[in-house]
């Protein structure tokens, strides 16, 4: 049977790019011929960075059970329940196409996140061994930026190094979740984690809560005694939150304990021997409370042989959306939702400063699936600061020509740093190469870069 497409192709384009379902379409080599835009909100990556790649490219890390090699392998349709990089719950239904002499042409795909809760019967009986094994991903970092890449590599690094690993970073930015994946990736990861607030806790508490006490050491204490969380984390990892509020007097007691593994319960002359290996975190600047006689430079220099600074979201952008998206999929989840960002919103998150980084997305995504009623979350539903100006972007000029001026140089100095190219540049910021060499060398001083 054949029918005359009466919808232009450009039209019937994008009305599949906007489906709520992925649709993915491959050739008969694994390559992907085509996906539709839905695959942002499954695996963080927009349609152009996967149209053109390998499945090989991606299948290590955005989903956990791999349904294409089946597929191939056996010629056969396939119904199946995936979890993706990004948290998301997905069923897809994989369908082979074949050719004149049977042999598989494309394989095509729809993907859907939030269906209904049942048990699916796999086509043909196929069970999850036949595919594929699946790895728990549960624990997986969401990033996409070198920043970020550059700290999980380190960590990977030092996984097994006992010694102390400091944590630096602006509230909110993720400094305890890194924690937890530096303790996965070590070979401690099946014993304990312990994790303690300094600031969370009194200060006259802190030394009991460490180090624990003998019986009868003070009035309205356990007869018992009470064993401290630096026992507690024998063989494991004691992860020490806010360490910049650990008290004065209490700091000479932590140093010792780092550098000998050992330590005295109060009220006790033995020494108790521990395996324990510190990870320590804090947003405050150590350094500076070192110079003003608040924080011990020698606790300081033992806590940081390994200092890992995590930069904060504004300062990573390529991480926001990747993250949007796995917290948006996380909501839609828990609160039966199926909420989707306008191109507009993604705009705007890309852009705000997110001053209490992840943890600040997190509660703002949150609010907005509990709260809007519509399917697509457009500008209008975000809160009002999103559009503020912030006091350190606010503009301090004598006239307009400094203020063009200086945006001009942002603009192009930012584009050049990140991409390289005059060529680049200028289709970024929509002007000649010519005007984008000229004003690459105004602002940088630097020729262009051979392509």
């Amino acid at each position: 049977m054949t029918f005359n497409l009466k919808i232009p192709y450009e039209v019937f384009l994008r009305i599949i790019d906007e489906l709520y379902d992925e649709i993915i379409i491959y050739d008969n080599n694994y390559k992907i011929v085509y996906v539709n835009k839905a695959c942002e909100r499954h695996y963080g990556i927009k349609q152009e960075e996967m149209i053109g790649h390998s499945f090989w490219d991606f299948q290590e890390k955005y989903w956990d059970v791999s349904v294409l090699p089946y597929v191939y392998k056996e010629k056969k349709a396939v119904m199946q329940k995936q979890k993706t990089y990004l948290g998301s719950e997905i069923l897809t239904i994989a369908i082979p196409l074949f050719d004149d002499k049977g042999e598989i042409e494309y394989v095509a795909m729809s993907v859907r996140d939030n269906f209904e809760n049942r048990k699916i019967s796999y086509l043909y009986d196929i069970l999850n061994e036949d595919i594929g094994n699946k790895r728990d991903i549960k624990n997986t970092l969401i990033y996409r930026s070198d920043k970020m890449k550059e700290i999980i590599n380190a960590l990977e690094e030092i996984k097994d190094i006992p010694s102390p690993c400091l944590m630096l970073g602006e509230t909110g930015v993720g400094k305890t979740l890194l924690g937890k994946h530096l303790f996965e990736l070590s070979s401690r990861y099946n014993k304990a984690f312990v994790h303690l607030n300094c600031a969370a806790i009194h200060k006259d508490l802190i030394e009991t809560e460490l180090f624990g006490y003998e019986p009868g050491t003070f009035s309205g204490a356990r007869k018992e005694g009470k064993k401290g969380l630096i026992e507690a984390a024998n063989g494991g990892v004691l992860f020490l939150d806010e360490i910049s509020e650990i008290p004065y007097h209490l700091q000479s007691k932590l140093l010792h304990f780092i550098q000998e593994m050992e330590f005295y319960p109060v009220g006790s002359i033995k020494p108790v021997k521990v395996d324990v290996k510190i990870i320590a975190a804090t947003n405050r600047d150590l350094y500076k409370m070192v110079k003003m006689n608040s924080f011990r430079e020698d606790l300081l220099y033992r806590l940081n042989v390994f200092e890992i600074k995590i930069p904060p979201l504004r300062d990573r952008k390529e991480d926001i959306l990747p993250l949007a998206n796995y917290f948006l999929n996380k909501y839609n989840e828990r609160y039966d939702r199926e909420h989707i960002f306008s191109e507009e919103v993604k705009d705007i998150f890309i852009n705000y400063s997110w001053k209490g980084n992840t943890r600040e997305l997190s509660h703002i995504i949150e609010r907005l699936v509990v709260t809007v009623k519509d399917i697509i979350i457009m500008p209008y539903h975000l809160p009002k600061h999103l559009f503020e100006i912030q006091d350190e972007e606010k503009c301090d000029y004598n006239n307009l020509s400094d203020a063009i001026t200086d945006v001009e140089r942002r603009m192009v100095t930012e584009a050049y740093n990140e991409l390289k190219s005059t060529r680049k540049v200028a289709k970024k910021l929509g002007v000649s190469q010519s005007t984008a060499s000229r004003l690459v060398r105004k602002y940088i001083g630097t020729e262009d870069k051979k392509e």
